[in-house]
C-alpha cells in the first residue's frame, strides 16, 4: 500500500473552501474507488508553524492504483477539481510513501475508513521527519523501531505519544534517506512539558534515545497537526 502525503499552503481567505474541497468531493470521490482512500485532514495547531497549512494523506492500494489516480488528476475527471483547488493554495508538495518493516500498519481495510464526514473531537498529532546520516538510513530504521518505538509508553498508564504508522518515500519518488512518524498525542500535560521545560540532563545520557540516536542522525523536523472535525482518521 502506497500513501500520498501533502502539504498544502493554503491562501487564507480560501481556508474554508480548501476544506471544503477535500471534505465534499476528494473524500467521497475516493470512497466510490476500490482502491483509494483519504486518511487524515490535519491543520498545523496554531502558533506551532507555517499559518493555513494543511496536511492530508490518502492511502492507495498499489502502484496500478496511484497510475490510474494521476492520469486522472491529469486528463481525466479530477482535472477541472484539481484546477480550482489550486486557486485555493499558493503551493502543494507532496511524496509518496511506504510502510517501515516494523510500522503498527503496513495496510488500511479501505472498505472500513468512514467517508461520510462524520464529525469527532479534534486530536492532536506530532508527525516527526528525521533525515538520517548518509549510509545510516536503514540502522536508523532498525534503532527507530527496536529503541524508541518501544518505549513511548514505558511504565506509564497513559502514554505520551502511539505511532500510527511509521513510513520512508517509496523508492524514486522523494528524499531516499527520509523517515515519517504520525504519532498521536494522548498526554497534553507532557506536551506542555515538553515544550516549555529543557530537556532535563538524566534524558540526555548514554543509553538513552535521545543520546544514542545522535550516532545515526541529528536532523528532524516536528509538526503539530490538528485534525479536523471530520477526518476520516482521528
Amino acid at each position: 500500500m502506497l500513501f500520498l502525503h501533502e502539504v498544502h499552503k493554503v491562501v487564507g481567505r480560501k481556508e474554508e473552501e480548501f476544506e471544503a474541497a477535500y471534505r465534499d468531493y476528494w473524500m467521497p470521490t475516493m470512497a466510490k474507488s476500490d482502491y483509494a482512500r483519504l486518511l487524515w485532514y490535519t491543520n498545523h495547531a496554531l502558533g506551532s508553524g507555517v499559518s493555513y497549512n494543511v496536511v492530508t494523506v490518502t492511502a492507495i492500494k498499489d502502484g496500478q492504483a496511484w497510475e490510474d489516480l494521476a492520469r486522472r488528476v491529469q486528463k481525466g475527471d479530477l482535472q477541472s477539481w484539481m484546477r480550482e483547488v489550486d486557486t485555493f493554495r499558493h503551493d502543494v508538495v507532496g511524496k509518496v510513501l511506504v510502510p517501515l518493516e516494523w510500522s503498527p500498519v503496513q495496510e488500511f481495510d479501505l472498505d472500513a475508513i468512514p467517508s461520510d464526514g462524520r464529525r469527532h473531537d479534534l486530536t492532536l498529532y506530532m508527525e516527526d521527519t528525521m533525515w538520517p546520516y548518509a549510509g545510516k538510513l536503514q540502522e536508523y530504521i532498525e534503532m527507530s523501531g527496536s529503541i524508541y518505538s518501544k518505549n513511548l509508553g514505558f511504565a506509564r498508564s497513559v502514554p505520551f505519544l502511539s505511532i500510527e504508522i511509521a513510513l520512508q518515500p517509496a523508492f524514486g519518488t522523494h528524499v531516499r534517506g527520509e523517515v515519517v512518524l504520525m504519532q498521536k498525542i494522548h498526554d497534553l500535560d507532557r506536551l506542555e512539558r515538553l515544550l516549555a521545560r529543557e530537556a532535563s540532563p538524566k534524558s540526555r545520557e548514554p543509553g538513552t534515545w535521545m543520546h544514542d540516536a545522535l550516532a545515526v542522525r541529528d536532523q528532524w523536523e516536528s509538526r503539530i497537526l490538528r485534525t479536523s472535525s471530520w477526518s476520516p482518521l482521528y
